[in-house]
């Protein structure tokens, strides 16, 4: 008798464990993180978002990969995320983001590093998304960015770009920079590249014809910064980036957003979806709250520019 009682305690014991354990599980969510490529902006956007869910108290469980710059790869990602049932996808980068898409249509899906999220037809418009996608935009103040050059020289003329040519964001930038390029008395010199091999030669043709160069949001040239910022400043050319991540990399300037600040954004739309119980087509979707102009003191030094320009007034340095 005694001996079947110890049993029946075993079992209630072994009962109450597992319910426990099923209950503090309950409270836990998993993520998938598919990220296109490694970069530094990226990588902030991605540990922007970690470290602002744990701020914020949410419990998740992450798993995270990387397509290592290939879109098949970020799909293959993505579709495994959805046959295991993630409670949500964060996709990084616009590629990222369609491939999430295209994996699921229940799933939410948050995006960030995107431009434009409409014309990259991941949601129908940014107030009213309409599906189970929303995120943040990576969409710079390009006006803002292409008026320091005026202010730092007056004499520059000719602005360089260059940019993938198979990335739609870097198109829409372009588009908006020459609109505003007019505005302001410059003029946009464009160079298109289909790999990040060709980036070298195409920046030995692009100094010869610009006084200034201004780096868009363009995940290949991000991945490049450092060879371009070095082929810039070998040749006195003073540089604009469109992003904090640029300037880390040598070139001159922004005032641009942070992609870690935007990452931590993006997951307080995480937290009104996972535990708010929200639908991602409830949620607009949010340009970056944060802009900052930081400069690159070495790169400042290295071009003779003067720091009382009004343009470093308030300005961060980076060394």
């Amino acid at each position: 008798m005694k001996k079947n009682l110890f049993i029946v305690l075993l079992l209630c014991s072994a009962l109450l464990i597992s319910s426990c354990s099923s209950s503090n599980d309950e409270n836990e969510f998993t993520v998938g993180i598919v990220q296109l490529a490694d970069h530094p902006a990226l990588d902030a956007a991605r540990e922007g978002f970690v470290d602002g869910l744990e701020e914020l108290g949410v419990d998740v469980k992450i798993e995270y990969q990387n397509a290592q710059g290939d879109i098949p790869t970020s799909l293959s990602i993505a579709q495994k995320f959805a046959n295991d049932g993630v409670d949500l996808i964060y996709a990084i980068a616009t590629p990222a983001a369609q491939s999430a898409k295209q994996a699921t249509k229940d799933i939410p899906i948050l995006f960030s590093a995107v431009t434009d999220p409409v014309y990259s037809e991941l949601v129908e418009s940014l107030d009213n998304p309409n599906t189970n996608l929303t995120g943040t935009s990576d969409e710079s103040p390009i006006k803002e960015q292409l008026e320091i050059f005026n202010k730092l020289d007056p004499d520059i003329k000719k602005i360089g770009i260059l940019y993938n040519t198979s990335e739609n964001n870097s198109e829409i930038q372009i588009d908006n920079a020459k609109k505003i390029a007019k505005e302001l008395n410059l003029e946009i010199v464009e160079k298109g590249v289909s790999n990040i091999n060709e980036i070298p030669q195409a920046m030995d043709s692009l100094v010869k014809d610009i006084d200034g160069f201004y780096a868009i949001t363009d995940n290949m040239i991000a991945s490049a910064i450092t060879v371009i910022s070095q082929k810039l400043n070998e040749n006195k050319i003073i540089s604009v980036g469109a992003e904090e991540a640029h300037v880390e990399g040598g070139l001159l300037i922004t005032n641009g957003i942070s992609y870690y600040e935007l990452g931590k954004q993006t997951a307080s739309m995480a937290k009104k979806i996972l535990v708010d119980g929200l639908s991602p087509s409830e949620i607009p979707v949010e340009k970056a709250k944060t802009i900052s102009t930081v400069y690159n003191e070495q790169t400042l030094n290295l071009l003779n520019i003067d720091i009382n320009n009004d343009v470093f007034k308030d300005a961060v340095s980076i060394k």
